[in-house]
């Protein structure tokens, strides 16, 4: 049986969520108030309805309430930089506490119903107590969630290394699962001072441009490797997998010369036989 869904994000959020249109004509970009666990918030439709087998959901879906109106867009603007203000505040609380915690933001919902402090920390905290004392000064449900360094760094944002915008606070690389072959594959420096983000974990941006990498090593010859270039036999020296160009150090050149070839005027010794063969049939 299929069912229909309909993809939105939450403000600031980096990950879409399926909800049920609730026979609702949704578009791209819409603002709507749907229902979550934690209570009503508001969306942006990220994609519009679609149909998909009932087995493939990993939860039972939340209804779309209603499209948002510009009182409601008003208003949750109006609630989110009251919830920003408040940072100091509760960031002074949480040190009287002397809790072993860094507080990262204060959000809320659209409607203030439910405030939520994101912190990280190095351990486990017990953090009951400032859950009430904020509870009594606030008069709101309250939410304390510790994140990683990572998500940390989406939210805080900063420069990267390249002098640009962290990508995760950019909305990019968030999906991706980023590994150190992923730095082999480019022939990056493993120095982690080199290929760490903010963060302190692997950059996302390895995982972004990881796929032209592993396609282009596939018809790269193999470092040291024997191969045939128009100026004769030599061996592979060093790739350059941007250009495609490889360079050779040729065996009959008595200086040892070492010459750059494109990769396509490149055989490997047995691709060369082969050819070889293949023009005496």
């Amino acid at each position: 049986m299929q069912v229909e869904v309909v993809e939105a994000k939450f403000r600031k959020g980096s990950h879409s969520y399926s909800f049920s249109p609730n026979g609702l004509k949704l578009k791209n970009e819409d603002y709507c108030i749907v229902d979550t666990e934690k209570g009503r918030d508001i969306v942006q439709i990220s994609k519009e309805p679609y149909l998909i087998d009932e087995e493939n959901l990993i939860e039972p879906l939340k209804n779309v309430v209603q499209l948002a109106s510009e009182k409601d867009l008003k208003m949750a603007e109006e609630n989110y930089a009251k919830a920003e203000a408040l940072y100091p505040q509760i960031k002074a609380i949480a040190m009287e506490e002397n809790l072993d915690m860094k507080i990262i933001s204060v959000e809320c919902n659209y409607n203030f119903s439910r405030l939520t402090v994101n912190f990280t920390a190095d351990n486990r905290v017990d953090f009951r107590e400032l859950v009430k004392k904020l509870a009594d000064k606030f008069k709101v449900r309250i939410e304390l969630r510790q994140i990683g360094p990572r998500d940390a760094t989406r939210i805080l944002g900063g420069l990267g290394v390249c002098g640009k915008v962290c990508c995760c606070h950019q909305g990019f690389g968030i999906n991706d699962h980023v590994t150190i072959k992923m730095a082999k594959n480019q022939n990056l420096s493993l120095n982690p001072n080199n290929i760490s983000g903010l963060c302190g974990k692997l950059l996302c941006c390895l995982a972004y441009e990881n796929p032209y990498y592993s396609e282009v090593l596939k018809i790269m010859p193999k470092h040291g490797s024997v191969v045939q270039t128009p100026d004769g036999e030599g061996v592979v020296i060093y790739n350059d997998l941007l250009k495609k160009m490889v360079s050779v150090k040729i065996s009959d050149d008595k200086e040892s010369e070492i010459k750059e070839f494109p990769v396509e005027e490149i055989q490997t010794k047995d691709n060369f036989k082969d050819n070889q063969k293949s023009k005496k049939s």
